[in-house]
């Protein structure tokens, strides 16, 4: 059979593909390339008078208040940076609750009345500008008639001049608040939990007898999953178009069973792809370490440097905003979805999180000998007991349509929140559950048998991909968040759980000494007491075993499967206390984060059970029917030779295509009663009747693309788009 004209002519457009030598530049490979674009504090050093560059500083480095009189030196030495580097146009960037990017672009161009015009920044325009507010997710804070707005600038995040070929701009990082201050973003609840973590930590470096406390902040190195698909076949597909995932689409002869594209040689074009987004992040000082091929064909994985979490999350989205505009230049469309084909692995974005401070250092880094490292130990067991405690407000933070086609496969850690340790610090913990810590596993050395060979180091315990929270060595990993997701909406939720185990474990050692106890006897009791209370959250086994699953229950977790499952945690009683305590949220903007979740998640299945209907009546029944009239033709054809013909080519088919009529009309009814209910009964209703419905029409459709002749098939398929690059 001869392929489909359109999906041949898509092929042939791949094969002709070459690397766009002309965005290469031999000058960009320079180590002095890094941040050459950002308006960072070394630049702000030299074009700042010294005590307006001292108060930014300050305000960066250790959150010190920011004094408003030196805006507008700060916007002039801006400006003529960025018009130094051909900049006409800046932007306030933020963040809405749409989960992507946002931005305003104005001139520095101001008209002045005798026909001509002035380059001007002025320190009130950096601090503020104006978006409407009405027009982007809200959950009810702001109605159509009430559109006002504010953007604020985040002085700690800096800004950075984003290139395109025709101009340049300089954006500027900003919150996002309505016109009576409430949090219409992910960066100003960020920031605010970075503030209470920051004060509850610095609590229990005082009990510790520390002076010279710096400013607590938690840090983030979020590793980034991602598919690339050639940009001719995601134009074929509707589904990938307007969805980011395949609704439809038949299991490969091969896929990832070999193991054999995970680390395998990166292919010429991707590496292409891959140096040209180096250099641009580079550029913008994004720190991008390390780079790979992943489990899936087709898929692939870059991992950041550490940095303080507000600019790990606001350097995360600038990571994905510039990998979708260079892959379109490499002819190829950077796909984030959490599950764009089924049957292989989706996509996560492992995010790696630590506290710490200029002066103590790394707070969960253990030492050689855990055991007798007071403050590690109690900073780790004050995640114990924020995940325990909050486990449900941890799986509400990563919900979402996508993340739900991922979340408990064997890929991706369940939607169980539970907490691996390793056998090292298991041990130490089990020790002082039982009295006291005295010793601690040590590494060991590894021999493989070749003298020409240096020997290994051992670690004390191996490493758990099935936590959705594991201790790798020197910090945690959450592994469940979505590929697609922002790490700001985690990590709020990572450092208000902080705040208040931290802020515990702080009552507790100020009372205790208070009334007599010897410290590291009520450093001992303070952590006994959190074993005993919350070790139910640390699980060492596999987190994919339904053993695992039933016991977790009898543990009293929360086992929140889905989406709609895990949103109620938004609406309870612990959590509007707990955000209420700490300064994060207080109850609208709670409730707001709730009702834009759900009209997220509405929004979502909707526009997938739509293309649904469309794409399996428009492109994959008219395959079906001309192959079924083809087949008929044959049999008509031989039977009137008076041949006897082989019908059961033809049956088969069309029981399929009748249960491929039957699924379409079973998935229109479905869609047409979803509206007779409202809110999370909505959502239930959603997921248990139009998410199956559209299944139904999957499963029929699949089992045709393996029957339909392929010069009939219009769609490309899983094979044609995970391994032609």
């Amino acid at each position: 059979m001869t392929a489909n004209p359109t999906r041949l002519g898509a092929i042939r457009e791949i094969e002709a593909n070459e690397a766009p030598t002309a965005f290469f530049n031999g000058t960009d490979e320079s180590p002095e390339i890094f941040g050459e674009n950002v308006f960072s504090l070394p630049v702000m050093a030299k074009r700042l008078p010294k005590s307006v560059y001292k108060s930014v500083a300050a305000t960066i480095e250790k959150g010190d208040k920011l004094d408003p009189a030196i805006a507008d030196v700060v916007a002039a030495a801006m400006k003529d940076w960025a018009m130094e580097k051909g900049v006409t146009h800046y932007a306030h960037v933020f963040y809405p609750l749409t989960g992507l990017t946002a931005e305003k672009h104005d001139s520095f161009m101001e008209p002045v009345g005798d026909g001509t015009a002035i380059w001007e920044f002025q320190g009130k325009i950096l601090v503020q500008g104006e978006p409407d507010a009405s027009s982007f997710p809200n959950g009810g804070i702001r109605a159509t008639f009430e559109a006002r707005g504010y953007t604020g600038w985040d002085v700690q995040s800096p800004a950075y001049i984003l290139e395109n070929p025709n101009g340049s701009t300089l954006c500027i990082p900003t919150i996002f608040v309505s016109m009576t201050g409430e949090a219409l973003d992910y960066k100003t609840p960020l920031l605010r939990s970075q503030k209470a973590m920051s004060e509850q930590a610095t609590r229990v470096l005082a009990a510790f007898g520390h002076k010279d406390i710096d400013n607590v902040v938690s840090y983030c190195g979020p590793e980034q999953e991602y598919f690339l698909v050639d940009t001719s076949f995601v134009n074929s597909r509707p589904d990938l178009l307007i969805a980011g995932r395949t609704l439809f689409g038949a299991k490969p002869a091969k896929g990832q069973e070999f193991d054999d594209h995970y680390f395998g040689a990166i292919p010429e074009r991707v590496l292409a792809f891959m140096h040209d987004t180096e250099r641009a992040l580079f550029k913008l000082g994004v720190p991008a370490k390390t780079r790979h091929n992943e489990v899936a064909p087709g898929q692939f994985e870059i991992a950041p440097v550490f940095q303080k979490a507000n600019l790990a999350a606001d350097h995360q989205q600038l990571l994905m905003t510039t990998f979708k505009s260079i892959a379109k230049r490499h002819g190829f469309a950077a796909l984030f979805h959490e599950k764009p084909f089924a049957g292989v692995n989706g996509s996560g974005k492992h995010v790696n999180f630590s506290f710490g401070n200029g002066n103590q250092g790394n707070f969960l880094n253990p030492g050689d000998n855990p055991h007798d490292n007071a403050q590690f130990l109690v900073f780790c067991a004050a995640v114990i007991r924020a995940v325990h405690l909050y486990g449900g407000l941890l799986r509400v933070s990563i919900a979402s349509a996508g993340n739900d086609h991922r979340l408990g496969a064997n890929e991706a850690p369940p939607a169980i929140i539970s907490i691996f340790l390793g056998d090292q610090l298991q041990d130490v913990f089990e020790q002082i559950a039982k009295g006291g810590a005295t010793s601690s596993k040590q590494k060991g050395a590894l021999s493989v048998g070749v003298d020409s060979l240096p020997v290994l180091t051992q670690d004390a315990g191996d490493r758990n991909r099935t936590s959705p929270m594991a201790f790798t060595g020197n910090r945690f990993e959450f592994r469940a968040v979505g590929s697609a997701q922002t790490v700001a909406a985690p990590l709020v939720i990572i450092n208000t759980i902080m705040a208040e185990a931290l802020d515990y474990i702080a009552t507790e050692l100020e009372a205790a000494v208070a009334s007599g106890t010897e410290f590291n006897a009520a450093v001992q009791q303070v952590l006994a007491k959190v074993i005993e209370q919350h070790g139910a959250a640390v699980f060492n086994g596999n987190g994919y075993s339904t053993e695992w699953h039933e016991e977790a229950v009898t543990r009293g977790l929360k086992k929140l499967d889905t989406t709609v499952d895990s949103l109620p945690e938004y609406q309870t009683p612990e959590a509007k206390e707990l955000f209420s305590k700490y300064g994060v949220f207080n109850e609208a903007e709670l409730e707001a984060r709730y009702e834009v979740a759900l009209e997220q998640y509405l929004m979502a299945v909707n526009v997938e059970a739509n293309l649904t209907e469309e794409i399996a009546k428009t492109t994959i029944l008219p395959s079906a029917v001309r192959y079924q009239t083809e087949l008929a033709d044959n049999v008509a054809s031989l039977e009137a030779a008076g041949i006897e013909a082989d019908k059961s080519d033809l049956l088969a088919l069309s029981e399929l295509v009748a249960t491929l009529r039957t699924g379409i009309k079973g998935l229109q009814a479905a869609v047409a009663g979803q509206h007779d209910t409202e809110g999370i009964e909505e959502a239930a209703y959603v997921k248990d009747t139009v998410l199956p419905a559209m299944l139904v029409v999957r499963e029929a459709a699949d089992a045709l693309e393996s029957v339909v002749a392929d010069d009939l098939w219009d769609l490309p398929t899983y094979q044609e788009m995970l391994f032609i690059r």
